[in-house]
């Protein structure tokens, strides 16, 4: 402004004063000129050096301001191993907003030392839907081991609760997973191991050293036998010998000591690569899913465990819509969670309900136990038929089910702990998964009770059901635990036990081959299935007398039409008169061996039957 006035009177006395002589007008002239241009280069650049100097003052922030913005954000962790971490009186949030302070109170209660209010916390994570995503990240970056199991186990936490497993370790040079398989199982104990371990150890080494050496060209040779082996790889799917190698590590895994030799090796971030490479193949899944479980078994493994990504990756596959890998990644996850889990489950025992963390009280358990052939999930399946079939593409699981007591039966009857239990089986040497295995009834149910006692059976009321060979092992395993007094509570709160289609007095299948391959060498399980076995007939007149005795519950179903057993045998496998236990009421059923333990739908009388007598035999328990 003072330089637009000065400019202005300057004008006005340039036009206002007096002409002056013509002598000295050309030089007042130009000092005129000098003075007002002087003036306006000095005024432009005053003003040029303000606004750049209250430029510059607008943009320089105060540091402190800065640092105490950074505060609000910044996530201080001590520097102690993720399963060590304490809970400190010093928390601060600094001068955190009030919409800020919930999360970090949320992690400070998260690490308290009262478990009542651990778990409160937990709970309240996962119903704060409306946070936003830098808060979920928060408390993924400043949440401890126990919390981390916990929202991975709660059925409505949000993924964004999980950060990405940390990047894998490249293959080396000239490597890949095969051959990276192959050393981590090269590198585990060789001795003073179970034969089924040897047998699939030496299996896993061979075939691999072959494939390798196919893939390589050293099995191209003319005057050896490798040109067989190279044709017969490239028959196979390419996670054949991947198979293989995982098989031996399920058994390896089952050892506490060779699970640290695993993980000690690179095996965690090495199953993970398989799991992300075997997206499509189930079986690799299944297996990988398999040792990690076994491997939580250890609980000095689990921060490690933690740390190599898996929490993520389980906490995705339990949603998943298929039973199989949401019920490995159930065990995995109980056998992490020591905070709500007391049981330990080993391989082979599933929990299919519940899956998750829940509020509802525990009051009772039903066991399934499969039969000859059988397995966890797909003996439990619904009937198949073509109206069923096209159902399926509605997924509604009140219509079809792929396992009706995790569908079902949990929906009518939510107090319930239902474990299905899983064990090998086969018709013939042959095809027995490890030739060297020479599995009795009575080694089996000497197996499943010791894992089904560590998964807490016993600690509540019981109900078995079973489906043909498992109600023999059934059997067995009450007639097993009634001898042993550390097994007493299994025998006392046995409530009742549900048979379907049970050979109590032998099958004609032993009679049978199944095809040509099966004539000779019926598997061992067979055989014990004889009409005349002398061990069949002592465990049946043991266990009525002892059944007796306790007064337990009983219902059997039959079947009353032939099941066709391959291509060519049309077969009764367990007639009316073997399934009569001589206890409890017996119940003929029209259908085939395969269908007694599969309900059309929920309405069938199959179901209803069940669910009734379940319901009645633990109908105090349950009220209680």
């Amino acid at each position: 402004m003072s330089l637009a006035a000065y400019c202005v009177m300057c004008c006005r006395r340039l036009g206002t004063s007096t002409p002056p002589p013509k002598s000295n007008t050309y030089w007042k002239d130009i000092r005129n000129i000098i003075k007002f241009t002087g003036s306006l280069i000095l005024g432009g650049s005053l003003f040029l050096t303000y606004e750049i100097w209250a430029l510059k003052k607008s943009l320089t922030l105060d540091t402190q301001v800065v640092e105490k913005e950074k505060m609000k954000s910044y996530i201080y962790v001590h520097t102690v191993s993720l399963d060590k971490r304490e809970n400190h009186d010093n928390f601060t949030t600094f001068d955190i907003e009030d919409h800020e302070c919930a999360v970090w109170l949320l992690l400070k209660k998260s690490k308290s030392d009262d478990r009542a209010a651990r778990l409160q916390a937990v709970q309240e994570m996962v119903e704060a839907h409306h946070w936003h995503d830098y808060q979920f990240r928060t408390i993924a970056q400043a949440y401890d081991l126990r919390t981390l199991i916990g929202l991975a186990r709660s059925k409505e936490s949000d993924p964004r609760f999980f950060l990405p497993p940390p990047p894998l370790p490249p293959l080396k040079e000239d490597s890949s997973i095969e051959e990276e398989l192959r050393h981590l199982l090269a590198s585990l104990p060789q001795t003073e191991l179970d034969e089924c371990i040897q047998y699939f150890t030496s299996l896993a080494l061979s075939e691999s050293s072959q494939s390798l050496a196919a893939q390589k060209g050293g099995l191209w040779c003319f005057g050896g036998n490798g040109l067989p082996y190279a044709e017969s790889f490239g028959e196979v799917p390419s996670a054949t010998v991947e198979m293989f190698c995982l098989e031996a590590l399920v058994k390896h895994s089952e050892i506490p000591t060779h699970c640290d030799k695993i993980e000690a090796n690179g095996g965690l971030q090495l199953l993970q690569r398989l799991y992300q490479l075997y997206k499509d193949c189930p079986k690799v899944l299944r297996s990988v899913m398999r040792v990690v479980g076994n491997m939580a078994l250890n609980e000095h493994l689990h921060s490690t465990i933690v740390r190599s990504g898996w929490v993520s990756i389980l906490a995705e596959a339990v949603k998943s819509p298929d039973i199989m890998e949401s019920s490995h990644a159930a065990r995995a996850l109980a056998n992490l969670d020591r905070e709500t889990v007391p049981e330990k489950y080993q391989d082979g025992v599933y929990v299919l309900h519940p899956q998750h963390r829940t509020s509802q009280p525990i009051k009772a358990d039903v066991l399934f136990i499969h039969g000859l052939m059988g397995a966890a999930f797909k003996t439990w399946r619904q009937q198949d038929s073509d109206q069923v079939l096209t159902e399926k593409v509605s997924e509604d699981e009140t219509r079809y089910t792929t396992c009706w007591p995790k569908t079902w039966l949990a929906r009518d009857c939510p107090a319930l702990r239902i474990i299905s239990v899983e064990y090998d089986t086969s018709l013939s040497e042959w095809r027995a998964r490890c030739p060297s295995e020479r599995k009795s009834i009575a080694f089996r149910s000497n197996e499943l009770l010791r894992k089904l006692r560590a998964a807490g059976v016993g600690d509540r009321p019981v109900i078995w059901v079973s489906h043909s060979m498992g109600g023999l092992l059934v059997k067995k395993m009450l007639l097993e635990a009634s001898q042993r007094p550390e097994m007493s509570s299994v025998i006392n709160n046995t409530r009742g036990i549900l048979f379907y289609s049970v050979p109590h007095h032998g099958s004609h299948l032993a009679e049978y081959s199944v095809s040509v391959r099966y004539l000779l060498f019926p598997s061992l399980e067979v055989k014990e299935l004889s009409k005349d076995s002398p061990a069949l007939k002592t465990l049946q007149d043991d266990f009525v007398k002892f059944a007796k005795d306790k007064n337990f519950q009983v219902l059997s179903f039959v079947e009353t039409l032939p099941t066709y057993i391959g291509s060519m045998i049309k077969l009764h496998v367990v007639p009316v008169e073997s399934a009569d236990l001589g206890i409890g009421d017996l119940i003929p059923v029209d259908v085939n061996h395969l269908n007694i333990c599969k309900p059309k739908k929920k309405d069938a009388f199959l179901y209803q039957r069940t669910l009734q007598f379940i319901r009645e035999t633990l109908a105090k328990d349950l009220e209680n």
